[in-house]
């Protein structure tokens, strides 16, 4: 009995490292730097960091979703995270914005839903706003997909960027309160598509762990994106470039 008991016992302690390695959230974090309007509608452009984050695989037990960081992902439906920072606005670094309020940083986190085949995919993600705004925004795109090489991958497409009217009336209204301490009138900005483009983004593998990462988008705002006054002393068209390093993590648990 006190046999059985202990070997038991072992079978149990040697299962526990093979179960541990079941469980593993594999994914990149990236850094550099972007140069991006001043502000949404602003035709002045200032070099800011750049943060981006990447899902590329969750095992746990018999659930096992994406193929890792650096790997082709497999055809068909797979769902991702989805992470967007829109900087501060302040009338004290951007005078022609006199008598608005201040506006904090915003970190947008969601998630979205990719359809994938070998040479081009098509995608939509949602975004709950924290801290600069609490509205909720989106994007709808695809892109076409071109390797080059092994360590090259190059993505082209349009895309349509969405916003419900709290987001709107954030950066593009004037409240009656701002219309009577500034040169601008009132203006209620409701939700809906807000603009439209094109990115178009590389990125090379130096190995493994690591990656250099660089994309180029243009956005024409739209609808009352488009009309606000805050974009009438900017401009509609709207250009963002950024480069940098990622780093592929893979926690175990």
């Amino acid at each position: 009995m006190r046999h059985s008991y202990i070997l038991g016992l072992a079978m149990i302690v040697l299962a526990v490292p093979a179960t541990a390695q079941e469980r593993s959230f594999n994914f990149a974090l990236r850094g550099g730097v972007a140069t991006a309007p001043d502000y949404p509608g602003s035709n002045s452009y200032s070099a800011v960091p750049d943060l981006g984050f990447t899902f590329g695989a969750l095992k746990w037990g018999s659930f096992n979703s994406g193929n890792g960081i650096g790997s082709i992902p497999n055809n068909g439906f797979s769902f991702r995270g989805a992470f967007n920072v829109i900087g501060s606005r302040d009338p004290a670094d951007n005078p022609e914005l006199a008598g608005t309020t201040d506006i904090d940083t915003a970190v947008e986190l969601g998630f979205g839903v990719a359809y994938q085949e070998t040479n081009w995919l098509a995608f939509a993600e949602v975004r709950q706003g924290f801290g600069g705004h609490s509205g909720v925004t989106g994007t709808l795109g695809a892109d076409l997909i071109m390797r080059p090489s092994d360590r090259w991958t190059i993505t082209a497409g349009p895309r349509i960027n969405l916003g419900n009217s709290e987001y709107a009336s954030t950066y593009f209204g004037i409240t009656p309160a701002e219309a009577g301490t500034s040169s601008f009138g009132a203006f209620a900005a409701d939700g809906g598509v807000l603009g439209a483009g094109l990115a178009v983004g590389a990125t090379y593998r130096i190995d493994d762990n690591w990656a250099f990462e660089s994309l180029v988008s243009y956005e024409k705002l739209m609808n009352d994106a488009a009309d606000s006054p805050i974009t009438a002393i900017g401009s509609e068209d709207q250009w963002t470039v950024r480069f940098g390093l990622s780093r592929a993590f893979t926690l175990r648990f």
